[in-house]
């Protein structure tokens, strides 16, 4: 019975074992982005830029169709003149980064649905939305390993002054100048695995696998360390218990993984040790005079 529903599915079929093989690669490059991502308090950033890589992706399938590097190299530069943008315009004007980010978001969704529109159907503009995790291809696959890949390597290389602009960042710029480096190496970061995110979840749904099981962290673990371990963690069983789930209930793969995030994300936000409203409600110690 256990095997039946456990291992069955993946063990009998090629495509359930790509989709868990991409899940996981996604797992290892996506959740310590979005670790830090909270830490700075930029969560919405990763929606925001989400959605603003479509339109270069729907210029990319307009030039090339469902080529799998058209698109992906439409959506990261797109990403990247977004980010870059946004940032130029709140260093240039009254605007802050966040205010331009959502103007950029809302022209970006719209702009590349508009395209996706005019050029394929229905199928073609879901696929974008929502994406085919079950669908996914050698390149595909080879895309998103090699994204996670680059993502823990330059998280290694940049990780002293991303600790650093989390916790002061003030000190940090008093004592060096890698702040600003390491900001823009991180952004790229962000748009690499939302581009790769995009590939097996879509739009709608490739920024869940990154910042869900970074929140569920926050409440399993107090640095930083415990918090990215958590949040691969968690992410690699939202993926695997929802490929199982939409095989079994026969539902949509990606909207099936973020649910399952977001079960788990409940459980967190109860019974979480670091936070968590039962151990909130519990007597807490205090320190005696």
């Amino acid at each position: 019975m256990l095997y039946d529903t456990l291992i069955a599915p993946v063990a009998e079929f090629e495509f359930m074992r790509r989709a868990l093989v991409g899940t996981f690669a996604l797992a290892l490059g996506a959740p310590p982005i979005g670790v830090f991502l909270m830490l700075r308090r930029m969560s919405l950033i990763g929606d925001a830029m989400a959605h603003a890589i479509l339109p270069g992706a729907a210029i990319g399938f307009m030039i090339a169709g469902l080529s799998l590097f058209a698109m992906a190299g439409g959506g990261l530069i797109a990403g990247l003149i977004v980010a870059l943008g946004a940032g130029l315009i709140s260093r240039s004007t009254q605007i802050k980064e966040d205010a331009s980010l959502a103007a950029f978001f809302l022209i970006s969704l719209a702009l590349g649905v508009t395209i996706v529109s005019v050029k394929g159907s229905n199928v073609d503009l879901l696929h974008f939305l929502f994406g085919s995790v079950l669908a996914m291809d050698d390149p595909t696959l080879m895309l998103i390993v090699g994204i996670a890949s680059v993502s823990l390597v330059a998280l290694a290389l940049i990780w002293r002054p991303l600790v650093l602009e989390c916790v002061d960042p003030g000190f940090l710029r008093s004592v060096s100048r890698a702040g600003g480096p390491a900001h823009i190496a991180f952004l790229a970061l962000v748009v690499m695995n939302l581009v790769g995110g995009f590939q097996a979840l879509g739009t709608l749904l490739a920024v869940g696998i990154m910042m869900l099981p970074a929140v569920i962290s926050r409440f399993w673990a107090r640095d930083i360390t415990g918090m990215i371990g958590v949040a691969i963690g968690s992410a690699a069983v939202s993926g695997y218990a929802g490929l199982l789930v939409s095989y079994h209930l026969n539902l949509p793969s990606g909207p099936g993984i973020v649910l399952v995030a977001g079960a788990l994300y409940a459980v967190s936000v109860v019974a979480g040790p670091a936070g968590g409203l039962i151990w909130l409600a519990l007597p807490q110690r205090h320190l005696e005079a």
